[in-house]
Parts: C-alpha cells; sequence; structure tokens
C-alpha cells in the first residue's frame, strides 16, 4: 500500500491544480487523513486547507498553483509544530505526504467549515499578514460539528494526538 495524503479539492481549486488523480481504493494513510482546500481570491492568492478529521486549517500563498498539493506537506507540518505537535508525529506526517491524489470534496459538512473560516480570515486577515498567526487564530475557533467533542479545532488535535500517541 502507498501511503499518501488525499487532498480534496473545491472546483475553483480543481480548476487551478488540475482535475482528479484519485484512484479506485486510494486513502488517505497520513494519522490526520484527508485534508480539504480552496482558493481565497485574495491578492496574492491564498490556499485555505482544512483537515478532515479535526477541521485544523492551514493557510498557505496559493501560487504556484500547480506546486500546491506538493508543498502542503510542508506548510501542515509547520503549522502542526506551532501547535506543539511532537516531533516523530510530524515527521511520520510529513513522509507519508509525499505522495499525494487529488479529489473533489465529499463532505459537505467540512465545506461548510471551510466557507465559515473563508470569511472569518477575509474578516482578521487585515490584523496580521502572517498566515501561519492567522492559520491559529482560526484553529482556536469554535466548530459546530466539534461541540459534541471538543469544540475547536485546535482542541481537537490536541486530543487526537494525544489517542495516537497512547495507541503507539
Amino acid at each position: 500500500m502507498v501511503r499518501m495524503l488525499i487532498l480534496r479539492a473545491t472546483k475553483r481549486l480543481l480548476d487551478r491544480i488540475g482535475g482528479p488523480t484519485l484512484c479506485a481504493g486510494d486513502q488517505s494513510t497520513t494519522l490526520l487523513g484527508a485534508w480539504y482546500a480552496t482558493a481565497l481570491r485574495w491578492r496574492p492568492q491564498v490556499a485555505l486547507m482544512v483537515n478532515e478529521t479535526t477541521l485544523l486549517p492551514v493557510l498557505m500563498p496559493l501560487a504556484p498553483a500547480a506546486t500546491l498539493p506538493a508543498r502542503a506537506g510542508d506548510q501542515i507540518a509547520t503549522v502542526l509544530a506551532a501547535h506543539e505537535v511532537p516531533g516523530p508525529i510530524i515527521a511520520a506526517e510529513r513522509e507519508q505526504m509525499r505522495h499525494w491524489r487529488i479529489a473533489a470534496t465529499a463532505n459537505r459538512s467540512v465545506v461548510g467549515v471551510m466557507n465559515d473560516f473563508t470569511f472569518l480570515a477575509d474578516a482578521w486577515r487585515h490584523r496580521s499578514g502572517d498566515l501561519l498567526e492567522l492559520a491559529l487564530r482560526l484553529a482556536a475557533t469554535p466548530c459546530g460539528p466539534l461541540y459534541p467533542t471538543h469544540g475547536s479545532p485546535d482542541r481537537a488535535l490536541a486530543a487526537h494526538v494525544r489517542a495516537a500517541s497512547r495507541e503507539t
């Protein structure tokens, strides 16, 4: 089995990075699972990625769009480090993200959270031009799908990492 990241992109982003490359039977093997992504029409343009499992947001420059899937792992690793995820977990995630597949979005709930994050990021971006700082702020935002468990993506990430650490 090839270890890989599945990046599920909105139509707007698929038009920029190329069509789906997902093959039958392909699954994300990373600890956090699949990531969803869209393009924000800012100057310069930015990609917003949201993890399907924890709803953790990641922001990164979109250009050059064709290389976004290949660059995503580095930015995800940077955000995980900022959330104080242990180094071995980040290294394992990064290693598995070397291979990736692109697919269309499949979870309307995650797309809804991406839309909420897009609105909030647009409102908050002028207070800080730093994409990492903005991603960290978004991660502390309460999200409806997480209310029954952890409430916000940063807490969901911490709980997911704790659970994974206990399993190993």
